[in-house]
């Protein structure tokens, strides 16, 4: 069986996240940049995997375009999707509002992984946000610490990578 693991991401999660995956996966896996890679032949594998970062609510483009131009293939195929995102009170909500609910539908598996804040790969304006949001989520919650943009912080889930990994299998 080939399976080929399609992802875009911003500043490396969900790289990373589609490197674990790979590493996890059984048989012949391709590992997909979408940022790099424009055109794929996605009627040559068995399962395909897709994944992205969320910011700001969204999806890479490229995903989305991904999931619209090959829409019909992926219907006959083992779908797996994934994201990778920070807020997870919302994870859930955020995998189904930026996938089509066409691969929602048949999907074996759906799974949020958790995040990463990389700051050192951060702009300015990035970093300001972040810390705004942080500050106010701080101030309604007191169990929630401040976030400080000198360490970078990771989430990503073994546990979530085997979920998806388990479901494919």
């Amino acid at each position: 069986m080939k399976t080929v693991i399609v992802y875009a991401t911003k500043h490396g999660a969900a790289e990373k996240c589609a490197k674990m995956l790979k590493k996890k996966m059984e048989g012949d896996v391709s590992l997909i940049d979408l940022k790099q890679v424009k055109q794929l032949n996605v009627s040559e594998y068995d399962k395909v995997i897709i994944g992205g970062s969320i910011y700001a609510g969204t999806i890479q483009k490229e995903v989305t375009e991904f999931c619209r131009q090959n829409i019909q293939i992926l219907k006959q195929k083992q779908v797996g999707l994934f994201i990778t995102c920070m807020n997870e009170s919302s994870a859930d909500s955020q995998l189904s509002s930026v996938f089509p609910k066409e691969l929602l539908d048949i999907a074996a598996a759906k799974v949020a992984c958790g995040g990463e804040f990389n700051f050192k790969d951060m702009n300015f304006m990035e970093k300001l946000i972040i810390k705004m949001i942080t500050k106010a989520q701080t101030k309604d919650n007191p169990n929630v610490k401040p976030i400080n943009i000198g360490e970078n912080i990771s989430t990503l889930s073994e546990e979530k990578v085997n979920q998806l990994v388990n479901a494919m299998s």
